[in-house]
């Protein structure tokens, strides 16, 4: 585990253009019980001369909601497949997604985020695959 640093949430670049309500519900329970502190850090990967959220959305979106303007982070220590992520970076781009307060519009049944979010993901890794083949 790399050590942590704050960042400013709103230099944080996004992967995910959806938000789980059930999630973001979970994780605002933790903020409603005066626990964040035990939320993990949130993982970044410097892609393209950006710095993005590889995972922890909805965290990120919980600590923006409770008004906090910096948030911990750690470096995305993980190999991952970063032309996913450049995918997602680019979907982000074409819904106007350009910061965490702009999906607070985008909070969605954990059904709606299954199709939506999860499923498109994964066709989009299954056209990654076969292009790569």
């Amino acid at each position: 585990m790399s050590p942590t640093f704050q960042l400013r949430i709103n230099q944080i670049k996004l992967s995910q253009i959806y938000v789980s309500s059930a999630k973001l519900e979970s994780v605002m329970r933790v903020f409603e019980e005066g626990n964040e502190s035990i939320l993990e850090p949130i993982p970044i990967k410097e892609i393209d001369g950006r710095l993005v959220a590889t995972d922890g959305h909805t965290r990120l979106l919980a600590w923006f909601l409770n008004d906090y303007e910096e948030v911990d982070c750690e470096w995305e220590d993980t190999e991952m497949d970063w032309d996913a992520y450049r995918v997602c970076m680019q979907w982000c781009e074409e819904e106007g997604i350009q910061t965490v307060a702009d999906l607070a519009n985008r909070i969605i049944s954990p059904q709606e985020y299954e199709i939506l979010w999860l499923e498109r993901c994964r066709i989009m890794q299954e056209d990654l695959e076969m292009k790569r083949s």
